[in-house]
C-alpha cells in the first residue's frame, strides 16, 4: 500500500498554517479497499484539534480542520465531509448552530459527533434531539470519541482497539484557559475572579521570562499580558512566544495602565517571525466588557457565564 497524507490545518484563532500528517497504510485501517472517509474536525482549541487529527488520520480518515464556527460552515458546505467532530462553543458560531444549517434534509447525510467541557445538561438534550452523538471534553475525552467513532463505523472497531493500545495520554481540558501576566497580585486576582464566571480557567506569571516558560508547558488559549513588567515587556513575550512553535500562534492582549503611543502601538501589533504580534490592546479598567468581549472572538467560553 501507498503512504497517504491528509492535509490539516491547526486551528487559532490567528489564522491557519498549512501542515501534513502522514500516516503508514501498512498502520491504517485494512477494510477491503474502503475509500478513505472524509473527516471535518472544528474547534478553537489547537491542542484538541491536533490530538484528534492526529489520531484519526492514523485510524484512516482524511482530515481537514477549522478553527470557528463559520470557517467550519464554509469548509462543510464545500468538501461534504462524511463525517464532522464539533466543538459546542466556538468564535463567531457556535457548533449546535452550524449543525443545524447544515442537517438540512435535501443535503447529503453527515454524521456528527459534538464536543464540549460544559456540563450543561441541555447540550446534551438538544444533541438527542437532532440525532448528534455526545461527547464531553475530560479525561475520558478521546474515550468518548472512540464510542462513537465505533457506532458510526463498526468495521473499524479493532482497528480502534489497536490504536488505544497505542494512544499516549494527551490532555484535554474541559474549560479555556488564559494566561494573566501581571507583577501586580491585584490586578492577576481581579482578572482571575472576572474570567471565573465566564467558565475560564486562569493561569499565573508575574513577569514575562515565568510567563513564556508557562506557555510553552501549558499551551492557554489566550494570553493577557500588561505591558511594562521588570524582567521584560509585552514586547519581549511576544517576540519569545512567536519564535516557538509550541506558541507561535498564541493570541496576545496587551494591557497596560498608561496611554500607549502610536509607535509603541504599531511595534506592538507588529509580525514577528510571519506571526501576528499583538491581537489586542486595552487600557487597563474596571469594566472589563470590552476585554471580555474581544476574548469571546478567540476563546469559545460560553456566553450563558458571562456575567459579573
Amino acid at each position: 500500500m501507498t503512504a497517504m497524507t491528509a492535509a490539516c490545518y491547526p486551528a487559532t484563532a490567528m489564522g491557519f498554517n498549512e501542515y501534513e500528517l502522514e500516516a503508514d497504510m501498512t498502520d491504517v485501517i485494512e477494510a477491503s479497499h474502503m475509500v478513505a472517509p472524509k473527516m471535518l474536525i472544528a474547534d478553537d482549541d489547537p491542542d484538541v484539534v491536533r490530538l484528534l487529527a492526529d489520531r484519526c488520520v492514523k485510524l484512516g480518515f482524511k482530515v481537514e480542520t477549522a478553527s470557528n464556527g463559520m470557517q467550519l460552515l464554509i469548509k462543510a458546505r464545500h468538501s461534504h465531509p462524511d463525517i464532522m467532530i464539533v466543538d459546542v462553543n466556538m468564535p463567531e458560531l457556535d457548533g449546535l448552530t452550524v449543525c443545524t444549517r447544515l442537517l438540512d434534509p435535501g443535503s447529503k447525510p453527515v454524521d456528527v459527533v459534538v464536543v464540549t467541557g460544559s456540563t450543561d445538561p441541555t447540550t446534551a438534550e438538544r444533541c438527542e434531539s437532532l440525532g448528534l452523538f455526545y461527547g464531553r471534553k475530560g479525561p475520558e475525552f478521546w474515550k468518548s470519541i472512540e464510542s462513537s467513532l465505533v457506532e458510526i463505523y463498526p468495521t473499524m472497531a479493532d482497528r480502534i482497539e489497536e490504536q488505544k493500545m497505542k494512544s499516549t495520554g494527551n490532555e484535554v481540558h474541559e474549560r479555556p484557559r488564559v494566561l494573566v501576566v501581571d507583577d501586580d497580585p491585584a490586578i492577576q486576582m481581579f482578572l482571575a475572579s472576572r474570567l471565573g464566571k465566564l467558565g475560564i480557567d486562569t493561569l499565573y506569571a508575574s513577569n514575562a521570562v515565568h510567563a513564556y516558560r508557562i506557555a510553552c508547558k501549558a499551551r492557554p488559549s489566550v494570553v493577557i499580558t500588561d505591558n511594562f513588567m521588570p524582567d521584560g515587556d509585552a514586547q519581549y513575550l511576544l517576540y519569545r512566544l512567536r519564535g516557538t512553535p509550541a506558541t507561535e500562534n498564541i493570541p496576545v492582549f496587551v494591557i497596560s495602565g498608561q496611554a500607549l503611543n502610536e509607535l509603541t502601538e504599531q511595534n506592538l501589533r507588529r509580525e514577528i517571525c510571519g506571526r501576528p504580534g499583538a491581537a489586542q490592546i486595552f487600557k487597563k479598567s474596571f469594566d472589563t466588557h470590552e476585554l471580555f468581549g474581544a476574548l469571546q472572538q478567540y476563546c469559545g467560553f460560553e456566553k450563558k457565564q458571562a456575567k459579573e
